[in-house]
């Protein structure tokens, strides 16, 4: 009866273990995506972008921060931050009727994107209040 429950424990054990591992699996999805904008249409695409980043924080609850910055020196160079619930939310947002509509407006303007994809290391945000 001892080594049927020694046997018994352990397979809970493993079962535990692989569900964690299924869930740890989930993590947040985090990228960077960096534009150059043509000149000529940059206050039209940042109108576009500003749209689009308002309503998917708004309405999907798997987004969770979208960021937009300029560079200082070159405002035609625009890196998004981007962090995602998991995978599965940033899949819907690519589908997103609003994200497509963005796609469509914008891909005139943008000259290049490189989309890089990040780790998590720290990240700390104080609230509003």
């Amino acid at each position: 009866m001892k080594k049927f429950l020694l046997i018994l424990n352990l397979c809970m054990l493993s079962l535990l273990l692989s569900v964690n591992t299924s869930a740890q699996k989930k993590s947040t999805v985090v990228r960077l995506a960096k534009l150059q904008i043509d000149s000529a249409q940059l206050e039209t695409y940042k109108a576009a972008l500003k749209e689009e980043i308002e309503t998917s924080v708004r309405v999907e609850p798997g987004v969770l921060t979208l960021y937009a910055v300029s560079d200082k020196d070159n405002p035609t160079r625009i890196t998004i931050f981007e962090i995602y619930a998991d995978e599965d939310a940033y899949k819907a947002h690519r589908e997103t009727p609003h994200f497509k509509k963005y796609k469509s407006l914008t891909k005139e303007m943008v000259k290049s994107l490189d989309l890089t994809e990040a780790v998590p290391v720290i990240m700390e945000t104080k609230s509003k209040k």
